[in-house]
């Protein structure tokens, strides 16, 4: 039997009070796949990512139809605990956002929220550090001053730590809104060489507004415009024949 898509939404709608922000969204997202979102600002590429960790639920005034599912399991409804939701759906921001702790406690940081069995050694908390950090390719340059402060790396390392925050948990799905826009060049290359290290092991959801970005860092690629998911194709497919017009006006810069 094959193993369920990773994200899975079905007529899926969001209101923002009376404004609709999404209009009848299907897209599935293949597991172990990095898979982009693009579009023009206010597309609703943004609010479907944070609709799949139900983020957008912090606001009030929020309303939605349809169903999300990630690999198989719903992840809308009464009976749907949060907290299980957000332990297997990692969140990765436009800016980094480490916690004013040394590197070694963001690292532990959701780990020691989440963990339900008995507590660790010092030893085994050592090691959940190391191998976070050696995964987001951080280990060399923090392994001798992980009692320093977070907030004193590069804003590229920074965000390799919020990614390795995360992983301890053992989320099986990493929601990325534009993780390199507060990076110069040298940083979003190391951060994209970082996320496709991450194929595989992880399912990615990126939203982007960098065409070459998406064309670089991403097998699958869905283009929404005013709502509504356009097409959803391979990456290679959507940039070199599209199937609508629409997405072919936006990758060539006419409009967005």
């Amino acid at each position: 039997m094959a193993d369920p898509a990773a994200v899975q939404t079905q007529a899926f709608n969001l209101w923002y009070g009376t404004f609709q922000a999404l209009y009848d969204v299907d897209i599935t997202v293949a597991a172990g796949r990095i898979t982009s979102l693009i579009g023009p600002s206010g597309c609703g590429k943004s609010t479907l990512l944070r609709s799949i960790n139900r983020i957008t639920e912090r606001l009030g005034y929020v309303r939605t139809t349809g169903s999300i599912e990630v690999y198989g399991h719903p992840i809308i409804g009464p009976a749907v605990s949060l907290v299980q939701v957000r332990k297997q759906i990692g969140m990765v921001f436009q800016r980094p956002n480490p916690l004013p702790l040394s590197i070694r406690e963001n690292v532990l940081f959701g780990w020691k929220l989440h963990n339900e069995g008995p507590k660790a050694t010092r030893a085994q908390e050592d090691e959940i550090v190391e191998q976070a950090l050696r995964t987001v390719l951080l280990w060399d340059e923090t392994k001798d001053r992980l009692a320093h402060t977070a907030t004193g790396l590069s804003l590229e390392q920074q965000q390799k730590l919020c990614i390795a925050r995360l992983l301890p948990v053992k989320p099986r799905l990493l929601l990325m809104d534009e993780p390199c826009s507060a990076l110069d060049p040298k940083g979003t290359e190391a951060v994209e060489e970082l996320i496709w290290t991450l194929r595989g092991a992880y399912t990615i959801l990126l939203v982007t507004h960098n065409m070459a970005q998406a064309r670089r860092a991403s097998d699958d690629c869905a283009f929404m415009l005013m709502g509504r998911l356009v097409e959803h194709r391979s990456t290679n497919e959507l940039f070199v024949a599209p199937e609508d017009p629409r997405t072919g006006d936006y990758i060539e810069g006419r409009y967005g």
